[in-house]
């Protein structure tokens, strides 16, 4: 499917599923409110190890829709003004930044109300590096989610759950957003994770490419349940793979404009 259709496929649905959001937001925040007092206890295990999460935003980033995501034109200098600033225009979904609930439902919480306290949480990392490299659309599943269980413990209310497909390895190549073909080919989650994620209280979900959902999806399964549930993403993650499966704490530089949907983000962990 075309950029321009798939994109315009979605505005359609989301027309049609606006009451749907309108309801899910309210009990997705009181949820997520619910759990981010889980993140205190986090920090006290802290050994005080800083690993940037953020790529440096230029206007070569890639995009989904291809266009440059930032742009900068010199407003002072420092031989004619005595100082240095540039003007800066840019996406909000560009580089490493946050998808607000309002991103995708009408009415929900923009990237200025998301809850502090959902901004620093604990972090829980999915590995699924070794499926990326076999399936480009590779995804996270339910049964991944249970076996990350099964070796670590419960993922905490209020965590942030990221996953690690070693897509990071590709950037600066064509690769990191297109098969041979030109097509959208990168990993992200399933809807049967998220759905499982919700119920466990979950405030936030990453990832390592350039959307929630995997490059192939048609639907924006992802986006269209997680956002609208009064969660919101991270796309574009690095550095996940430096990082423990769990005890380490996500904290998330997010943007504060009035009515945003998302933005750039300055996104670290602490070990």
């Amino acid at each position: 499917m075309c950029n321009a259709c798939l994109i315009e496929n979605v505005r359609k649905s989301a027309f049609s599923r606006r009451d749907f959001f309108r309801r899910s937001a309210a009990a997705g925040v009181a949820a997520v409110a619910a759990g981010a007092i889980t993140a205190r206890p986090a920090l006290a295990q802290s050994s005080g190890q800083v690993v940037d999460l953020t790529w440096t935003l230029t206007p070569e980033f890639p995009t989904f829709d291809g266009n440059p995501g930032i742009m900068f034109e010199s407003d002072k200098d420092y031989a004619a003004d005595g100082y240095k600033i540039w003007k800066v225009t840019f996406y909000e979904h560009s580089g490493t930044h946050i998808d607000a609930p309002a991103h995708f439902a009408e009415g929900a919480d923009s990237v200025d109300e998301l809850a502090p306290e959902s901004l620093m949480c604990p972090l829980c990392v999915l590995d699924i590096t070794a499926k990326a490299a076999e399936e480009p659309n590779a995804m996270v599943e339910a049964e991944d989610i249970e076996a990350w269980i099964s070796t670590n413990g419960d993922i905490p209310e209020g965590a942030c759950v990221a996953m690690n497909s070693g897509w990071e390895e590709k950037m600066g190549s064509a690769a990191y957003r297109n098969d041979a073909d030109g097509n959208f080919a990168f990993p992200g989650f399933a809807k049967s994770a998220t759905d499982m994620l919700l119920e466990m209280g979950v405030a936030s979900i990453g990832v390592d490419t350039l959307s929630l959902d995997p490059g192939n999806s048609a639907d924006f399964a992802v986006h269209y349940s997680w956002l609208p549930a009064g969660r919101y993403g991270i796309e574009n993650l690095k550095g996940l793979g430096q990082l423990p499966a769990t005890g380490a704490t996500l904290f998330v530089g997010a943007p504060k404009h009035e009515a945003g949907t998302g933005g750039p983000a300055r996104v670290l962990a602490v070990v």
